[in-house]
């Protein structure tokens, strides 16, 4: 209909659950809502009967699900006239396109229109106003006016929306070519503020950057710099300024990126994101005003590198991506700040089979305690941290003998 191959298909059928289990064996039925789980082929497909929702509780899910024997009745709950369309045949008759609400018009117009009334199809599940929005930015669809006009009246109800729900839609957004259509669309019907005031309040904050453009404009300018295969980046990117606002003062925004470490973190706990993500965007945001110099030493390069190392594998390229991003999102060239010369310095040092941890240093705390004597303790670990120190500065002093040695001046100066 639209040029886009499915990512999914949904069987539905006047069969009850316990009729598709009966006649496909192995099927599992473990919920409420008259979905069975059918393996076919090595292929898990969803059935589900013919349904209609009753009494929707906290605008999230229905009280309770009636099965029926109609699809009219099952595509009338749908929520966007373009998911509520059904292929098939009654007995009979050849397959054909049932389209009660004329989604197919709407989709080859690239409209996205509620089914029914929007204000009654947003209360019964708040996140079909970020779904609309999702699915206008990746598909490239306008939201209909009444339709819009709906989202912006009910806006308040996203928060009565689980965090994981938001932030399964926020990744999917953020997947979209150009994020900031989404993103704008948040904001501007009011989605945003419930979501995370922080980043609703960057609007109408100067940045001095792009003429006519303020820090909100900067944000998103950053999102859509970022490729789209580097999800975790793009997240970093929206929120790589989220402290700005808490610290803007006489035009400058000093300290941002330590408060913005905080705010990012707070809010990715109340969106429930998987740790290991939330913790990458919250040390890069952390780390993200590094400011490169030509006159570095190479000392200050490889510390610079073992300091992003210690954050996991990737964090640098992930941080010198999210600088590209910033700079296009302050009107600059994507390597401005002469990020091509601290590329080509990263990649000389690493080339050079470079010690960034403790793992690379020729001795380890099992050779201090067993040569020098010294007891296991915080000392072990003290002293190891020094020699990193030392070798980072000075690799030529990677040997065992003659980090035993230094060790053991270290001890010396102690007693």
């Amino acid at each position: 209909m639209i040029g886009r191959l499915p990512a999914d298909w949904d069987l539905a059928s006047d069969a009850h659950p316990e009729r598709i289990v009966e006649l496909f064996p192995g099927a599992v039925y473990e919920n409420r809502f008259g979905t069975v789980a059918v393996r076919r082929a090595g292929t898990v497909c969803e059935i589900t009967t013919f349904r209609t929702d009753h009494d929707y509780a906290d605008f999230r899910r229905p009280h309770h699900v009636e099965f029926g024997d109609s699809i009219e009745l099952d595509l009338a709950r749908r929520d966007f006239t373009v998911n509520a369309m059904a292929w098939g045949a009654r007995p009979g008759q050849n397959p054909s396109l049932l389209d009660p609400h004329g989604g197919l018009a709407d989709a080859q117009a690239g409209l996205l229109r509620a089914v029914g009334d929007p204000d009654a199809r947003f209360q019964e599940d708040a996140l079909r106003m970020i779904r609309a929005i999702r699915l206008a930015a990746t598909l490239g669809f306008v939201i209909e006016p009444a339709t819009l006009a709906g989202i912006t009246a009910r806006a308040e109800l996203v928060a009565h929306l689980s965090g994981e729900r938001i932030a399964a839609e926020l990744a999917k957004l953020l997947a979209a070519p150009v994020p900031s259509v989404g993103l704008r669309l948040w904001l501007d019907t009011g989605l945003l503020a419930p979501i995370s005031p922080e980043l609703a309040a960057q609007r109408g904050i100067p940045q001095n950057k792009v003429p006519g453009e303020d820090l909100w404009d900067h944000t998103l300018r950053s999102v859509d710099a970022v490729p789209v295969t580097r999800s975790t980046v793009r997240l970093a990117a929206l929120l790589h300024d989220i402290g700005k606002v808490d610290t803007f003062a006489d035009g400058h925004f000093a300290g941002h990126d330590a408060v913005g470490a905080e705010l990012a973190g707070r809010l990715l706990d109340r969106l429930h994101v998987a740790h290991s993500i939330r913790n990458r965007v919250v040390d890069l945001v952390r780390n993200h005003m590094f400011s490169y110099e030509p006159n570095w030493s190479n000392a200050a390069v490889r510390r610079f590198i073992a300091r992003m190392e210690v954050l996991g594998p990737g964090a640098l390229e992930e941080l010198l991506e999210l600088r590209e991003a910033d700079n296009v999102g302050s009107g600059l060239p994507a390597r401005a700040g002469l990020l091509d010369e601290l590329r080509a310095r990263v990649a000389a040092e690493l080339g050079g089979g470079v010690v960034l941890d403790l793992h690379g240093l020729a001795v380890n705390g099992e050779d201090l305690m067993t040569v020098l004597g010294i007891k296991r303790g915080p000392i072990i670990g003290r002293i190891l941290d020094e020699l990193l120190e030392r070798v980072i500065v000075d690799p030529a002093l990677n040997e065992r003998q003659t980090l035993l040695e230094l060790a053991r001046e270290s001890v010396a100066r102690d007693r």
